[in-house]
């Protein structure tokens, strides 16, 4: 936990207290130095080597006062987690000694192993090399005892093997056309659009001694048996309910760890289901706010342990209780300081909002495929569409008042407006509220909500990366388009709502303000034609589509082959979480499900035994029926066990298609997972709490 003296920092003084952020650099930077540094972090501008070793030092010697003894380049592989290798600032002497060093190339450049990581196909196991590249845009930090300094990560032979450079080549080239819009509409103060992001984190907590006692829980970070609780999330008193004293202790540290990282944590609060919650962050640039939320993960589950709670980042770690989700709110920003997104007061009236709200809606409608597949894993496809989470079903909100704008476009006619309204409470003692001109969705997979659009359908545990790669991108794509359009027109404000009705017209489909829910929506969605990819295996194909290896390579994002490798990697996740998954409920079941079960029916057996020993014709109808149904569900589950088992040692399941292999664990391995769990969950409610053999979903979610 924080010493006592930390907690009595004050809160400025602790945000960013173990950061080389821009307020360190300035103290500690000679001025020519810092300035060089400023225009390659703002400009793009190549960084000289003499200014790589003048950071590299100031940057160790700060690092050495904050407690660190090693550094690490600090990068994002493609199973969606973070790498880190730690070497010593030590240097030896002629006479033996050591000294701290610290050179620009080491900062600059590192070296780990890329073998182990995956690629796809793209490296040969035996090709061993890899670099990691600094990204000075991320700030480095301290944490401990080692410097962390954010980087990029690529092959020997220049193939991406991570999350961040894309990320930062899409944020480049959004910013390349947005730029280019607004120069066009008369904006020529304007030198760069940042795409920002807020990433809304859900997680449960459960305590650790329990957590350990489950192999579920710690093989695959959700339970794999549960019968339900007698009280789940149906009186809907744990949503924004008072916090217990065990979390509110957990939620102060974790928000001073976090401040000290620099990381903006702004809210918190208790979510729907029992044991689960919520943090969510101010705004950051995209690439910094993904940074951040990985490193948010890390020290969730970090601080947790130090207070005997397990954080769960799984999608789904509970049957029917809401399972956790990331709620990604993006929007577009220039240098200047103005939100790209704000329509104002007049939003029929600001033609940059129109437009790139045209170019959001078409994006969407175009590459529906893309962003279903950004949100793909085997986790959450247990989450979406569950009555707690968008439909697969990717559609757009808007409001009734920006579709009441847009109607008015696309039929040629003058906007009549909104009338802002007063919510009168009826108590004089309290104010009238001003109302927002439209509700929001919590249904929706893409809502727009305010100022910004929230992105609702990634689950708890993903990277924001890919999901604000494929939104950048597709955007980016949109824009370029209307740019080509306007560059040859002769009355821009003309053409621009020309653009803005062609759009509409052609992608309305994808614009829907109802109950995502409802069946009626699943078939209104499908006579639109929009897609619907349930799982990871439906959606993952399309990846592969031409129109999407032209978008992504247009734009410099990817080459074929790297999303091939993508591709490849996402499949292998799938089929090797299933596998996990299927491996450890057989070995729970088998070693200590059954075994606790037949122990308890021998005890009812001998209690009947020993009843009717003492006394001839005794009663003994609760303990028959109970051993006759166990009996016979044990069996059952015992049948289960071994076809599951049977899958697995199936060709098709370890076939070097990751296709087939994959198909085969949806269609095959899933149901027979399912089959076992039934019984096992039909078990746990008629076998005596002494011997049911871990605990149960009573205990995991009531005993924080």
């Amino acid at each position: 936990m924080g010493t006592c003296s930390e907690n009595r920092k004050s809160i400025p003084a602790l945000f960013g207290s173990s950061v080389f952020n821009d307020d360190v650099m300035q103290e500690r930077l000679p001025k020519d130095v810092y300035k060089s540094l400023r225009k390659t972090i703002d400009e793009g501008k190549d960084l000289d080597l003499a200014v790589a070793n003048a950071v590299a030092t100031a940057m160790k010697d700060w690092a050495v006062e904050q407690g660190a003894t090693h550094y690490t380049h600090w990068f994002q592989p493609l199973n969606g987690i973070t790498a880190e290798k730690h070497d010593s600032f030590i240097s030896p002497t002629s006479d033996g000694r050591v000294i701290m060093q610290f050179s620009g190339k080491e900062l600059v450049k590192g070296e780990p192993d890329a073998s182990s990581f995956p690629s796809g196909g793209l490296r040969a196991t035996f090709e061993a090399r890899g670099y990691t590249a600094w990204d000075p845009t991320s700030y480095a930090f301290v944490k401990g005892g080692s410097l962390y300094i954010p980087t990029a990560f690529c092959s020997y032979s220049g193939e991406v093997l991570d999350k961040k450079t894309p990320l930062l080549r899409s944020m480049e080239g959004l910013s390349r056309q947005a730029v280019r819009i607004l120069r066009l509409l008369g904006d020529d103060k304007v030198k760069q659009v940042v795409t920002t992001v807020g990433p809304e984190q859900e997680y449960f907590l459960v305590d650790k001694a329990l957590f350990d006692k489950r192999a579920d829980l710690r093989f695959c970070g959700r339970t794999l048996f549960g019968a339900q609780a007698p009280k789940g999330q149906e009186l809907e008193d744990h949503y924004y309910g008072a916090i217990k004293p065990r979390v509110q202790a957990f939620m102060k540290e974790l928000d001073e760890e976090l401040w000290k990282l620099g990381i903006l944590a702004k809210t918190k609060h208790n979510e729907v289901a029992p044991a689960q919650h919520e943090l969510a962050p101010i705004f950051s640039t995209t690439n910094i706010a993904t940074d951040h939320n990985q490193l948010a993960m890390e020290v969730m589950k970090n601080v947790a342990a130090r207070h005997g709670l397990a954080c769960l980042l799984h999608e789904k770690p509970f049957a029917g209780v809401n399972g956790s989700g990331k709620h990604n709110n993006w929007s577009l920003s220039t240098d200047t300081g103005k939100n790209l997104l704000d329509p104002g007061k007049r939003p029929e009236e600001n033609l940059v909002f129109l437009l790139l709200l045209a170019a959001v809606i078409k994006g969407v409608d175009e590459y529906q495929d893309l962003l279903r597949i950004s949100v793909a894993s085997a986790g959450n496809d247990h989450r979406l569409g569950a009555h707690e989470a968008p439909p697969s079903i990717i559609s757009m909100f808007l409001g009734d008042e920006l579709t009441a704008i847009l109607e008015a476009i696309e039929e040629n006619r003058p906007y009549g407006g909104t009338q802002s309204k007063k919510l009168d409470t009826g108590v004089r003692v309290l104010p009238d509220l001003n109302m927002d001109t439209t509700d929001r969705n919590r249904t929706s997979p893409f809502a727009f909500t305010g100022n910004k659009f929230e992105f609702r359908s990634l689950g708890s545990a993903i990277s924001i990366a890919c999901p604000n790669i494929m939104l950048n991108t597709i955007v980016a794509e949109e824009l370029r388009q209307f740019a080509e359009v306007l560059e040859s027109a002769s009355g821009l404000e003309a053409t621009v709502l020309a653009l803005v009705r062609q759009a509409v017209k052609e992608h309305k489909r994808i614009i829907f303000n109802g109950d995502g829910y409802s069946q009626e929506w699943l078939e209104e969605a499908q006579r639109r034609g929009l897609l619907n990819l349930p799982t990871t295996v439906d959606a993952l194909p399309r990846y592969l589509d031409q129109k999407n290896i032209d978008l992504f390579s247009r734009h410099k994002i990817y080459t074929e082959a790297e999303m091939e490798a993508r591709y490849e990697t996402i499949m292998e996740e799938y089929v090797k979480t299933l596998k996990i998954e299927a491996l450890t409920m057989s070995g729970m079941a088998r070693r200590e499900i059954l075994p606790a079960v037949s122990a308890y029916t021998q005890s009812l057996a001998s209690a009947i035994t020993a009843k009717r020993a003492a006394i001839s014709g005794l009663p003994c109808q609760a303990e028959t029926a109970l051993l006759e149904g166990l009996s016979g569900l044990m069996d059952q589950a015992f049948g289960q066990v071994e076809a599951l088992d049977r899958t697995l040692l199936d060709p098709r399941a370890s076939s070097p298609n990751v296709l087939t292999a994959a198909s085969y664990y949806k269609d095959r391995v899933i149901p027979a997972m399912e089959a076992l769990r039934a019984s096992v969950d039909k078990m746990e409610g008629d076998v005596s709490a002494g011997y049911w053999p871990f605990p149960t979903y009573a205990d995991l979610m009531f005993r924080v």
